[in-house]
């Protein structure tokens, strides 16, 4: 697992931790002269979820090194979507994390708000389709893999179409 000791020369900093997410100095590290605008995002493990009650913490598993490239890729797409944007942290949490804890950040900055708005919806939600992480759940008597799986499509490769028959079924 990569470590945040040191941030990147680069503007972009991307990483699976296996350690507490440390927000506060993503959110210092972005802050740059030329950024007017600084949004964040952290999901944390809540206590329950869909037919669940009771979740006292997750473990996320990943294929590291292409649940890696793939977060590299989507922060590089993100600014092929806004060139004005400052720096980016996108951060995703590996092993147990209690109840409460982040398992991921999503720390972006820009010039103005409406792109750092967009960037950092852009990449929670990119991040989530694409990036083969898994997570196992574990509540007051037992443990199972999440029930809001779904299956992780490549950064280059667009969404399936919807065929006609199951538009609207959700």
């Amino acid at each position: 697992m990569t470590g945040v000791q040191h941030p990147p020369e680069g503007p972009d900093w991307v990483a699976l931790l296996d350690e507490p997410l440390p927000v506060d100095g993503a959110l210092r590290w972005v802050t740059v002269p030329a950024a007017g605008a600084v949004v964040s995002f952290c999901g944390t493990v809540r206590d329950h979820s869909e037919g669940r009650t009771g979740v006292r913490s997750i473990t996320y598993e990943a294929y590291e090194g292409p649940a890696h490239r793939v977060l590299v890729r989507l922060a590089e797409e993100a600014r092929g979507r806004w060139p004005g944007l400052g720096r980016i942290v996108l951060w995703h949490r590996v092993g147990d994390v209690p109840l409460g804890e982040a398992s991921v950040a999503v720390v972006v900055s820009a010039g103005h708000r409406d792109a750092a708005f967009a960037a950092a919806r852009f990449l929670i939600d990119a991040a989530k389709e694409r990036v083969p992480i898994w997570k196992q759940e574990h509540w007051v008597g037992g443990s199972g893999w999440a029930t809001d799986a779904r299956m992780i499509r490549a950064a280059d490769t667009p969404p399936p179409p919807v065929s006609a028959g199951s538009a609207g079924q959700d």
